[in-house]
């Protein structure tokens, strides 16, 4: 026997079925990706970050003093003032600036 709350979610749920009628769906994939296809991408992209992690940036001056990330500069393999702490910020912006 369901809880009261049980029944809520299945109220809302079948209430949502006519909006999700238009919602669209991603199509499942033509073909299964092997697992030698699935490693090979894991270790170039790996080592992508990796190398980075060590790129410079141009203009930026390393402080001394306390770095407030440094721990977590150790753990994800990366130099203060790189690119990777850039973030996703360039794409996004490379992406505004295309359109």
């Amino acid at each position: 026997m369901g809880t009261k709350n049980d029944n809520i979610g299945y109220r809302v749920l079948k209430g949502l079925q006519p909006v999700m009628a238009i919602v669209p769906e991603v199509p499942e994939p033509e073909k299964r990706i092997s697992m030698k296809d699935r490693i090979l991408w894991t270790i170039i992209v790996l080592l992508l970050y990796l190398v980075c992690s060590q790129i410079p940036l141009y203009g930026i001056q390393k402080m001394a003093g306390d770095d407030p990330l440094y721990w977590t500069r150790v753990i994800l393999a990366s130099n203060r003032g790189t690119l990777m702490e850039l973030g996703i910020s360039p794409i996004i912006t490379a992406g505004m600036i295309m359109q």
